[in-house]
């Protein structure tokens, strides 16, 4: 298959959907079809194989930590010369504006998947009256669309109830050999706790924003000794992060990445996902491939990854100090061991074939149900 991909984010950026994204791009490579991605220009022209064709970047005033793609012609012009047997559009808003519209000009079939509850992030930047018209626009977006992915049954619950049609949930998935508990390292573990390496290491891995209510962890070593903390990523929260941690025991390290990152996660002791506003949180699932137990807000996407008591403990975020009180129960290390050993078992058979066969499905489908319709309506014409 031709397969064109827009979307609002690629290499060299890193987070949940570029990881997704590059993982079934390199399977579907393995696989012998083409795939052709359309993408923010960030002076990344090519990934294993497959083309990547930049549409003009820049920094928005509202996030100025990330350089984002506008609507533009270019991408129809891309769309039509390549002429692909699918378009599968990825989060959809501002690039992907012009994806959706471009494959439904030019009569392709078209597939959108939906990452990013931008609405609830609205609370976070006292724009929650907008939330409304931020529903209206995404809905308007994807229900141009053949079949809509999202990566949790929670939020294809959410997605039906704004009525977006034809919802289908997108299997999970985490690179099982490069996150592994063998990846621990010593050297690394001194660093991440500022040479520490006797204390209970907490990690935090993903973009510092203010919707990942990151500042919580302040409490835990406010109240504990025991703990120390790093902190992996950036972003636009970053320096009122550093500001709300001075005096701790905490290190911002900045992206990380491949195997750098891999031997993060193996050498950290217990993995702190605080937000109540994600879709899924792939990181949860590389922390446990890690052999990491898991807190994490008590959510429905959260609650589909983590079994409470078993694979990690999950916090009340109505209760206050639930956060903080949950953590601390990590200073028992028989249940950290317990949990550790739990959650690399739950997922270590998991992979990315299924999540990357299952989209394959789609495409092929959607790219015959295309052909027969277009042959169909071709051979009415004729008829009269």
């Amino acid at each position: 298959m031709k397969i064109a991909i827009v979307t609002e984010t690629f290499l060299p950026s890193t987070d949940g959907i570029v990881t997704r994204l590059t993982a079934c791009i390199r399977w579907l490579l393995q696989k012998g079809h083409d795939v052709r991605v359309i993408a923010p220009d960030l002076g990344v022209y090519e990934f294993e194989g497959a083309e990547i064709k930049g549409v003009p970047a820049r920094t928005l005033p509202f996030y100025r930590s990330k350089q984002f793609a506008l609507p533009h012609p270019l991408v129809k012009r891309y769309i039509e010369e390549y002429q692909p047997d699918i378009v599968h559009v990825v989060n959809p808003a501002l690039i992907g504006f012009s994806g959706v519209r471009a494959a439904k000009k030019l009569h392709y079939p078209l597939l959108a998947s939906y990452h990013t509850n931008v609405a609830k992030y609205l609370d976070y930047y006292h724009l929650s009256p907008f939330k409304g018209l931020i529903w209206w626009y995404f809905r308007k977006l994807h229900n141009q669309a053949d079949l809509n992915l999202c990566t949790s049954k929670t939020v294809e619950e959410e997605l039906n109830e704004h009525d977006f049609f034809n919802v289908h949930v997108w299997h999970r998935g985490v690179d099982t050999a490069m996150f592994h508990p063998d990846n621990d390292d010593a050297a690394v573990r001194n660093r991440l706790t500022a040479g520490r390496p006797q204390q209970k290491l907490l990690l935090y891995v993903g973009r510092l924003a203010p919707e990942k209510e990151i500042e919580k962890l302040k409490h835990v070593l406010d109240e504990s000794d025991e703990f120390s903390l790093a902190i992996v990523g950036d972003g636009p929260h970053r320096e009122a992060l550093k500001q709300h941690f001075a005096g701790t025991k905490t290190v911002f390290t900045g992206f990380m990445h491949g195997q750098d990152l891999a031997k993060a996660y193996a050498s950290a002791d217990v993995f702190v996902f605080p937000s109540t506003t994600e879709t899924l949180g792939l990181v949860i699932l590389e922390a446990m491939a890690s052999g990491l137990p898991i807190v994490a807000a008590k959510s429905g996407p959260t609650c589909e990854q983590i079994e409470d008591g078993k694979t990690g403990l999950l916090y009340d975020a109505q209760i206050e100090g639930d956060f903080t009180k949950t953590i601390r129960r990590f200073e028992d290390e028989m249940l950290r061991k317990r949990l550790a050993v739990n959650a690399r078992e739950d997922i270590q058979e998991l992979g990315w074939a299924k999540a990357s066969e299952q989209l394959l499905t789609l495409y092929e489908e959607l790219a015959g149900i295309h052909g027969e319709s277009k042959t169909s309506t071709q051979s009415k014409q004729q008829l009269t």
